[in-house]
């Protein structure tokens, strides 16, 4: 019999496909070893590309770092990064002045606006034992009408983000992080307000799903004409609308359908998307993304004019002081810190 509610199932690559409005995802998971003094591995760079190091190499990867693991100075423009950080931390500072440190279930939302510069480096705080970072980064379009939008990042301290536990037609456990959008009554912390996800009308939803052996779950029904996808990144198998799907697949979901997720025999953690689609012309060059070829090409003069503010920092790869507990710094001078 045909299932009506799923549209496609495809592979995970390193990079996700996304759909409108999102641009891109990706899946960061690294098991680096201890630290050493510069809160970066404690193990030979030999036989890496040093400055592109994208393969894994003994469990990890140093990115775009030579000492730090992770992305140093780079610029954006057109869009929004989200940064879902589920083991480790990342140490932000940018061209603004802002800078600080999340992690462990934090989520940092970032508009990028009219430009930005910013650095996000993966400093390994434990010299004792091994260090584990994995995060998502999800790229988040703006509507022609909020590309020149002035940038800025909230943070969204773990503390704050709601969970939605047991949410199960199953005695096991479901565990649902709502990053953005409504569900279940539970509504996610507010978005920036340029952002495609501040409009309700929109439905844009981020949820993290964590399942138990067994554990079922409905997705709810939304409106049509969303796109919405189930990306299943860990665990072995469910069933999705008695279809099977194996890990390390995406499912691309009717939206208004309601959708019945059963585990399997192992726990499984799954990241879905929704939202609807911003239906407008996206030319993108690297970092930035916008409607057309010649905004692109405004986009490299007014860079080399401003440098989107210039970079303040004596480092390409900042990082705070190894003891340094989460906090946020932003540009206007005020302070966060989450109350652990």
């Amino acid at each position: 019999m045909k299932n009506h509610t799923i549209i496609t199932i495809k592979p995970l690559g390193f990079q996700w496909e996304t759909s409108d409005p999102f641009l891109f995802c990706v899946h960061h998971e690294d098991f680096y070893p201890k630290a050493n003094n510069e809160m970066g591995p404690d193990a030979s760079l030999e036989g890496r590309n040093i400055g592109q190091d994208f393969e894994i190499k003994d469990g990890w990867r140093m990115y775009h770092g030579d000492r730090v693991p992770g992305f140093p100075q780079h610029p954006h423009r057109g869009f929004e990064t989200i940064t879902i950080v589920r083991k480790g931390m990342v140490d932000h500072a940018d061209s603004l002045g802002a800078f600080g440190r999340y992690g462990s279930g934090d989520v940092q939302w970032m508009t990028a606006g009219s430009g930005i510069q910013h650095s996000e480096m993966f400093p390994l705080l434990d010299k004792h034992e091994n260090n584990t970072t994995e995060l998502f980064q999800i790229w988040l379009n703006l509507p022609a009408v909020s590309k020149l939008a002035k940038p800025n990042y909230t943070m969204f301290w773990r503390e704050n983000i709601p969970i939605i536990q047991n949410a199960s037609n199953s005695n096991n456990k479901v565990e649902i992080t709502v990053i953005a959008g409504h569900v279940e009554g539970i509504d996610a912390p507010m978005p920036p307000p340029d952002s495609w996800a501040a409009d309700p009308q929109n439905e844009v939803l981020i949820l993290t799903i964590n399942m138990d052996a067994n554990a079922s779950w409905i997705i709810p029904q939304a409106k049509p004409g969303l796109n919405r996808t189930l990306y299943f990144f860990d665990g072995e198998s469910i069933m999705c609308d008695k279809q099977k799907v194996l890990s390390s697949h995406g499912i691309d979901l009717m939206s208004d359908k309601s959708v019945n997720i059963e585990n399997g025999k192992s726990k499984s953690s799954l990241l879905l998307l929704q939202g609807k689609p911003i239906s407008e012309p996206v030319v993108q060059y690297g970092p930035f993304v916008m409607n057309t070829k010649a905004e692109i090409q405004q986009t490299f003069e007014d860079y080399r004019k401003t440098e989107f503010g210039g970079w303040p920092w004596k480092r390409n790869d900042p990082v705070n002081k190894s003891n340094e507990g989460r906090f946020a710094k932003y540009a206007n001078g005020t302070n966060e810190i989450p109350k652990d």
